[in-house]
């Protein structure tokens, strides 16, 4: 088990992000819990990325329900189709939002948080939860984030 990560900040966002999801799958081959394997992977994104909030949120019935997270407190539940992640949630697609206070919509868990990504974790087609991001500057994320943070989610899918 990886340690500590080896990153290159002199790179590209894409080429860090390359460098880093190996590492995360280094990270949590061979353990066997979600919430450590989960955990381990916000702190991984937030140590490489300084990210503002970074977490789950995992489907329990008709809600959404935080889970492992690094950054300020944060919603505790989320309806269907609600907000940012209940809206990647219903569906079942990534959303890159630049301005959070355009988004029809969005929940305010702090009024600090500028932009989104939520990346849904697809287990046998249906949505078990969502890796949300969110960043303190406006249009902060972009497709490197989009595709690399998709290409880690069947890793993520794996644990459930």
């Amino acid at each position: 088990m990886a340690e500590e990560l080896h990153l290159d900040t002199t790179l590209s966002k894409a080429e860090q992000y390359r460098q880093l999801l190996p590492q995360i799958q280094a990270l949590t081959t061979g353990e066997p819990d979600l919430v450590a394997n989960l955990a381990n992977t916000v702190a991984a994104l937030r140590q490489a990325f300084g990210f503002f909030w970074v977490g789950f949120y995992l489907v329990k019935e008709d809600e959404l329900v935080l889970g492992p997270f690094q950054g300020p407190i944060a919603c505790t539940r989320i309806r269907h189709g609600k907000g940012v992640c209940g809206a990647s949630w219903a569906q079942a697609a990534t959303l890159l939002v630049p301005d959070v206070e355009l988004f029809p919509g969005h929940i305010a868990c702090s009024s600090d948080s500028k932009s989104e990504i939520v990346v849904p974790v697809l287990k046998d087609g249906q949505v078990v939860a969502v890796l949300d991001v969110d960043s303190d500057q406006l249009n902060d994320f972009d497709e490197a984030d989009q595709l690399a943070l998709e290409q880690l989610m069947p890793l993520v899918a794996s644990w459930f």
